[in-house]
């Protein structure tokens, strides 16, 4: 691979600790052009203190160095000398290079911006937050059911423990779904998502969840339209799920139960799936920050992780297919999300566009 094309800025150091190599990112990092790294004492450069102090590689390698089963530094703080007399944090690895015997031949510097990783840990923070506030309530609940059958089961009524246990159910399916969000982000950040698709009848699938939901929200109203031979979505079932669960629950949570409807529509070679609502509508600012993690809830409104319609997006966009929304002020929201047709033949089903997910391996391969 082309060391320009590497998001972190590398600098490759001679014996003598000058550095012999630099690519663009180190250029951006540092002002200095990559041609003018070229040359200069790493010390120039980068003002690094080791445990007691004293500056690293100033005049001579780390102490440990000389140990030949050493073989780089751990990840550390560093101030980069930048062209314009500035000071940058950032943080820095390398890895010694070695010839046969083990003797030190140079070493390949990473640094990265330390606002970068500031950001990322801050945002990990506020999703452990957010996600462990969500997970508190569910838990509560299953908690408080269990001790209450456990220690009186004896004189509650059938009526009373089905009503109990049923509640568990849904809450556990609920802590079940915040543990999926929360390692979908985690995938969705690394690239590392995996789908595993299969011809989906949608339709099916959008009566399931809607019977699901209308669990937790009784005044569920909502009508199926889908054309008749509806063509299957080449997709992973398992995260449609989650992506219409999040759409309809939101449309129930920030809108109206009432009135729902989920409808398909086939062109250009993709379906689509829209969740209308009744409810009042969004302004276009907010609107526009729906899909931003941690702003997707409505202002004034019940308040939710503010991570679902994130995750969503990130979920359909892996599948090639778009998220989107239109509202205006009183008139509702729509929700429409975008998947590839199953362009496949399953047997005995009559050709591709048709077939069922009984039969159809799973693509364990396709991923981010």
């Amino acid at each position: 691979m082309d060391p320009d094309q590497l998001p972190d800025a590398l600098l490759v150091l001679d014996p003598d600790r000058s550095i012999a190599a630099a690519n663009a990112a180190a250029a951006t990092l540092t002002g200095y052009p990559a041609e003018d790294l070229v040359g200069r004492r790493v010390a120039d450069v980068l003002r690094s203190s080791g445990q007691d102090g004293d500056a690293v590689w100033a005049t001579s390698w780390p102490a440990s160095t000389r140990l030949r089963s050493v073989r780089g530094v751990p990840e550390q703080e560093v101030v980069v000398r930048r062209a314009d007399g500035s000071e940058l944090a950032a943080r820095a690895t390398a890895s010694y290079q070695r010839d046969g015997q083990g003797h030190l031949t140079g070493a390949v510097l990473s640094l990265r911006d330390a606002r970068r990783r500031a950001g990322d840990l801050a945002s990990g923070i506020e999703i452990v937050s957010t996600v462990s506030h969500e997970l508190r309530s569910p838990l509560s609940s299953v908690k408080g059911f269990v001790s209450l059958l456990l220690n009186r089961g004896d004189r509650l009524s059938a009526e009373d423990k089905r009503m109990m246990l049923e509640q568990v159910n849904l809450d556990a399916d609920r802590i079940t779904r915040l543990v999926t969000e929360l390692l979908d982000i985690s995938r969705l950040a690394t690239g590392r998502l995996v789908l595993r698709r299969e011809p989906v009848d949608l339709a099916g699938l959008a009566a399931r969840v809607v019977a699901t939901v209308g669990l937790t929200y009784p005044a569920l109203d909502a009508s199926l339209r889908f054309p008749d031979a509806f063509p299957r979505a080449w997709a992973d079932p398992d995260k449609v799920t989650q992506v219409l669960t999040n759409l309809v629950e939101n449309a129930c949570k920030y809108a109206s139960p009432e009135g729902l409807e989920v409808a398909g529509e086939v062109g250009g070679g993709e379906v689509t799936v829209t969740v209308r609502d009744q409810g009042p509508g969004m302004a276009p600012e907010e609107l526009s920050r729906l899909f931003t993690k941690f702003q997707g809830t409505r202002v004034g409104r019940p308040s939710g992780s503010g991570l679902g319609l994130w995750i969503s997006q990130g979920l359909v966009e892996a599948h090639g297919g778009r998220l989107s929304a239109d509202s205006r002020p009183g008139e509702g929201a729509e929700f429409r999300f975008t998947l590839p047709i199953a362009e496949v033949d399953i047997p005995g089903q009559g050709g591709p566009g048709t077939g069922g997910g009984a039969g159809s391996a799973p693509d364990p391969g396709d991923a981010l």
